[in-house]
C-alpha cells in the first residue's frame, strides 16, 4: 500500500494556476466503519446465508473484500466496542466487563484522527462510556432522534460534515439488538423458511425469533445502503473506505457470549474503490479486531501508539492473499452472568481455557428470555436434546476444549485430550499462556457474581455488586502485543 506524503497533509497551502487559487486536494482516505449489533457472522448472504436478504452487503463484497476470518476479541457488546477503539484486548482496557466504561487513560485512535485534520463523528449506539468521547467532534447517541435501529442519523451526519476535510464515521446501528419491535422490515422473511442451526430446537417459535432477527439485519442493510448513495451523491465514495463488521455473535443460545465461532466471529467487509482494486475478492487472512485502529491509522499517514496491540493489515488490502496473523486471542468476563474464559484460535484450531468450569453458559439475559431459549427447555423437560442443544445448558463445563475448526463448524466435538491431535492440545494451551503472561492477563478471586436468573432472563433480587476486573498491576500499561 503506498503511503502518502507528509506534505499533503498540509490542506491550507494556496498555489496560482492560471491566475486562480487553488487550495491542495487532501488525498487521504476517508473512514466510515459501520458496526452491527449481535449479528452472526453466519448471517448475511455474503457468507453464505441465502435465508437473510442482505442486497447492500452483497453489493459491497461484490465491488470489495470479504475477509472469512476475522475474530473479535470479546462476545459481548461493550467489552468488544471498547477493544475496538483502542486497539487494545478487554483485560488491558480497564474495561473487560459488561456496561463497564472506558477509562480516561486509555488512547483511542478517532483521538488520534482527530489531531491529524480529520472530522470524527459517531452516530447510533454509544456503550463506551463518556471519555472515549474526547475521540470525536460530533455524536449522536439518543433516542429517539437516532431511531428505533440506531440508524436514522447515519446520512445526516454524512451531510452536516465540513466539506474541507476527510473525515472518520463511527456508525453503529442497535439492529440486531433484541427486543425486536414491529417497523417496515418486519416480515421480510417467512418463519417457516427458516432453517434452524442444530443446536437450536426445530420449532415454530424458534423459526418465528430467528426470521424476527433476519428482519433487523435486512434493515441494517438497508441503511447501509443509504450511506453509500450519500457518499456517491457527494462525490467522495471512490476514496471513502467503507468497513462493515458486527459487534459479536447472534443473541441467541450458544452465539453470544461463547468464544467459539458463533460468538466471537464476525463479517468483515471493506469496500474502497480508489485502495483495493479489483472487487469481488476474498482474503482467508487472519485477522483480529484489534488489527483495525492501526490500520486505519496508518491508511491516514498518522504514527501508531506503542499502546495499540494489533498491527496494521494494510498490506493485505493491496494483497489478499498475505498471511498475517498465526494467532488471535479473544476473552469472556462477566456478561450478566460470572464468567472467565479465554480463547486461542488458529486457522485450523481453537482452544478455550474456562476458568469458571463450574457454571453453565447458556447465553446473555435478553437470549434468556427469548422464544428459542424456552423451546430448548421444553426439549430438556422432555429429555430429547440432541448433544449441541445440552450443551446450552451443561455444567459442570469443560475446564479445555479443543475444536478442529476445518473439519467442525459449529465446534461440537471436544478433542481436549490428553495425546489426541499430535500434541496440538499441549501447543494451544502454551500459547494462550504465553498470552497472558506476556498481556498481564489474570483471574481474580472474587468476580462479578450473576446478576441475572439463567432460566429465566430476569433481574436477581439481590444488590449489584461488581467483583475485580480481570488483569494485573500492568495491565493497563503494558504495549506488549503478545504472540502474533
Amino acid at each position: 500500500m503506498k503511503k502518502i506524503p507528509v506534505a499533503s497533509y498540509l490542506l491550507a497551502i494556496l498555489v496560482l494556476v492560471s491566475g486562480i487559487r487553488v487550495f491542495a486536494q487532501d488525498t487521504r482516505p476517508n473512514i466510515v466503519m459501520i458496526i452491527a449489533d449481535d449479528i452472526g457472522y453466519e448471517d448475511t448472504s455474503p457468507y453464505g446465508q441465502a435465508q437473510v436478504k442482505t442486497p447492500t452487503l452483497e453489493r459491497l463484497a461484490a465491488d470489495g473484500l470479504r475477509f472469512t476470518n476475522f475474530y473479535l476479541t470479546a462476545s459481548s457488546c461493550s467489552p468488544s466496542r471498547c477493544s475496538l477503539i483502542s486497539g487494545r484486548y478487554p483485560h488491558n482496557t480497564g474495561a473487560a466487563e459488561l456496561h463497564t466504561p472506558l477509562p480516561e487513560s486509555i488512547a483511542i485512535f478517532p483521538e488520534f484522527l482527530k489531531k491529524a485534520g480529520y472530522f470524527t463523528g459517531q452516530a447510533g449506539k454509544w456503550h463506551m462510556g463518556p471519555a472515549a468521547r474526547r475521540g470525536f467532534d460530533r455524536i449522536y447517541d439518543k433516542g429517539p432522534e437516532i431511531g428505533d435501529g440506531g440508524e436514522d442519523m447515519w446520512v445526516p451526519l454524512l451531510q452536516e460534515r465540513p466539506r474541507d476535510k476527510p473525515f472518520f464515521l463511527w456508525l453503529a446501528s442497535l439492529d440486531a439488538h433484541r427486543p425486536w419491535g414491529s417497523n417496515s422490515f418486519s416480515g421480510t422473511h417467512r418463519p417457516e423458511a427458516v432453517q434452524v442451526p442444530p443446536y437450536l430446537a426445530e420449532a415454530a417459535a424458534t423459526k418465528t425469533d430467528l426470521a424476527r432477527y433476519y428482519d433487523e439485519i435486512s434493515r441494517f442493510d438497508a441503511f447501509i445502503g443509504e450511506v453509500e448513495a450519500e457518499l456517491k451523491r457527494q462525490g467522495v465514495l471512490e476514496n471513502t473506505l467503507i468497513v462493515v463488521l458486527s459487534d459479536n455473535g447472534r443473541p441467541f443460545p450458544r452465539s453470544k457470549t461463547r468464544l467459539i465461532d458463533s460468538g466471537i466471529k464476525s463479517p468483515l467487509i471493506i469496500k474502497w474503490p480508489k485502495g483495493i482494486g479489483k472487487g469481488g475478492m476474498v482474503s482467508e487472512s487472519l485477522l483480529s479486531s484489534i488489527d483495525l485502529a492501526p490500520t486505519f491509522l496508518e491508511l491516514a499517514g498518522v504514527p501508531i501508539p506503542d499502546a495499540f496491540q494489533g498491527k496494521s493489515f494494510g498490506a493485505v488490502l493491496e494483497n489478499p492473499g498475505l498471511p498475517f496473523r498465526q494467532f488471535v486471542f479473544a476473552e469472556h468476563n462477566w456478561h450478566d452472568h460470572e464468567a472467565h474464559a479465554r480463547m486461542v484460535r488458529t486457522k485450523d484450531y481453537l482452544y478455550i481455557k474456562n476458568n469458571r468450569p463450574g457454571f453453565s453458559n447458556p447465553g446473555p439475559a435478553d437470549s434468556n428470555s427469548s422464544d428459542s431459549f424456552a423451546d430448548l427447555k421444553r426439549l430438556r423437560e422432555a429429555g430429547s436434546l440432541n448433544p449441541a442443544q445440552a450443551d446450552v445448558f451443561m455444567a459442570p463445563r469443560p475446564a479445555e476444549e479443543l475444536y478442529r475448526v476445518n473439519e467442525d463448524t459449529y465446534q461440537l466435538l471436544n478433542r481436549a485430550i490428553p495425546g489426541e491431535e499430535g500434541g496440538m492440545l499441549d501447543y494451544m494451551r502454551g500459547m494462550l499462556e504465553q498470552w497472558s503472561t506476556e498481556t498481564d492477563d489474570s483471574v481474580p478471586d472474587r468476580l462479578t457474581a450473576d446478576w441475572y436468573d439463567k432460566e429465566t432472563g430476569k433481574s436477581l433480587d439481590k444488590e449489584r455488586i461488581r467483583g475485580q476486573m480481570p488483569g494485573g498491576p500492568d495491565a493497563l500499561t503494558t504495549t506488549n502485543k503478545g504472540p502474533f
